[in-house]
């Protein structure tokens, strides 16, 4: 009788604690590792249809996880598309609405939010982003020779952190240079069907970028694995945005690669057709790490679409484009909304409006017209019905079957341009200040008119905030 007692005392004990233990284990704050490649379009990878290139890693991790088809960036350029992930804000809303730009300085980004909430923020590789009191990384491991991830560090930060933990590992690849020197050939080159009779000589030496960063990516894979992390740790793998279409609004550069692995609570090997932005980023990361979501950004959490959950998040996603500041600089700014199925750009200087866009300052409309005329085929306004036309081979705009269409996408996208606060709607042909590439400077990239050189002004650039 007393051995019985005892017997079940034990089991209670033993009970009491597993259920201690079970609830810790269930109550453990989660780490995020989120992967960032480097100017990869979507269908250069065998998860996304290409049957040429070797991404063995990402489509491994898409079997483990959720793919997403229709995930956007806001803008199709490095600097401007990482702000988005860390600050939740469309470009014009954060600030960095052109390359090497930064962000507005007083607003908060990923590091200050999380590390209310406990966690160590942690970036590794490129960077690209700025002011530092914005991203104030709790550690910053730069690039190796100016190019490949700093692996070790990533392996001896994963091995010793004790702590909650976000950690952005932004790879250089497949960005260019590109190795003259490759396992590919032209031969061997998956030709996208946005331009299938191209094949750049660039492209060998792009997927041979593609296949080392993908041997990165299967090295981060295993540390993880190693240091018991895979069940905890919700990861991502995305690109900043498209090669083919970087700088325009074209769904090459704009819509990206985007998977997530979290075991436990993302099913394996799943599909979203869900509409998203990588402005969601943010705040899903915040709701999975139980950090309060600030009002003012753009961006909404998705966390219910990775545990299963097929509502709508966003009605319409949007983008921008701008062409100064890069090397072929030109005033050509855009503007694209779109929604379940349908998508308007608009070419705010395209040469049908051109000169209605013409002031008094001779200069600036100088430039106006050559940034016009340097996109001759590019008209005003564009529409294209994506479920029937997913590479934009035709445009709708003229046809009176989809006014209507037409109608609701403008006034979407003037809407949020107001929300923004977007200097395009006092002026089509606000100059931004040059931080690298001056309209009015002749350079290897961009020839200047001989009048023109050296002829804008201080006062004739849009104030901003940098």
């Amino acid at each position: 009788m007393i051995l019985n007692r005892f017997t079940h005392f034990i089991l209670i004990i033993f009970l009491l604690f597993f259920n201690s233990l079970y609830a810790q284990q269930e109550s453990k704050t989660p780490n995020v590792i989120f992967y960032l490649s480097d100017d990869q379009d979507l269908l250069d990878y065998g998860v996304y249809g290409n049957p040429k290139v070797r991404t063995t890693n990402v489509d491994l991790l898409a079997s483990q996880g959720m793919k997403f088809t229709n995930f956007y960036t806001g803008q199709a350029i490095c600097a401007p598309s990482r702000s988005q992930i860390f600050t939740g804000m469309y470009p014009v809303k954060n600030g960095c609405m052109a390359n090497h730009i930064g962000v507005k300085p007083d607003i908060k980004s990923i590091t200050s939010l999380l590390k209310e909430s406990g966690y160590e923020v942690v970036l590794a590789g490129k960077s690209h982003v700025k002011p530092n009191k914005v991203f104030d990384w709790t550690h910053y491991f730069p690039k190796l020779n100016n190019r490949y991830l700093p692996l070790y560090k990533i392996d001896d930060y994963l091995k010793k952190v004790n702590k909650p933990f976000c950690l952005i590992i932004a790879s250089d690849y497949p960005h260019g240079p590109y190795p003259k020197t490759s396992n590919y050939s032209k031969e061997d080159i998956f030709k996208l069907p946005y331009d299938p009779s191209y094949v750049g000589n660039h492209k060998p030496g792009y997927y041979q970028n593609i296949q080392d960063d993908n041997d990165q990516l299967g090295q981060v894979l295993n540390m993880v694995d190693n240091y018991g992390l895979i069940e905890n740790t919700m990861f991502i793998y995305a690109s900043d945005h498209g090669l083919s279409g970087k700088w325009s609004l074209k769904e090459q550069g704009l819509r990206v690669p985007f998977i997530v692995r979290w075991p436990g609570k993302i099913k394996a090997n799943t599909t979203s057709e869900t509409l998203l932005s990588l402005v969601d980023v943010l705040p899903t990361i915040l709701d999975v790490s139980d950090t309060e979501i600030p009002v003012e950004i753009d961006g909404k959490s998705f966390l219910e679409i990775l545990i299963g959950s097929n509502r709508k998040i966003n009605e319409y996603v949007f983008g921008v484009s701008t062409r100064q500041n890069i090397r072929q600089c030109k005033i050509f700014p855009s503007r694209m909304v779109r929604g379940e199925r349908y998508k308007l750009i608009r070419n705010f200087n395209s040469v049908e409006v051109v000169n209605s866009n013409l002031g008094d300052n001779s200069v600036i409309n100088a430039f106006a017209k050559i940034g016009a005329e340097s996109f001759p085929n590019i008209p005003y306004e564009e529409l294209y019905d994506l479920s029937r036309d997913p590479y934009q081979k035709r445009n709708l705009i003229n046809d009176p079957k989809h006014k209507e269409i037409r109608i609701r996408l403008s006034v979407a996208l003037e809407n949020w341009m107001k929300s923004q606060g977007d200097f395009l709607l006092d002026n089509p042909i606000s100059l931004l200040k040059p931080t690298l590439h001056p309209l009015d400077k002749t350079s290897k990239w961009n020839n200047v008119p001989d009048n023109l050189i050296g002829k804008i002004n201080d006062v004739d650039y849009v104030k901003l905030h940098y």
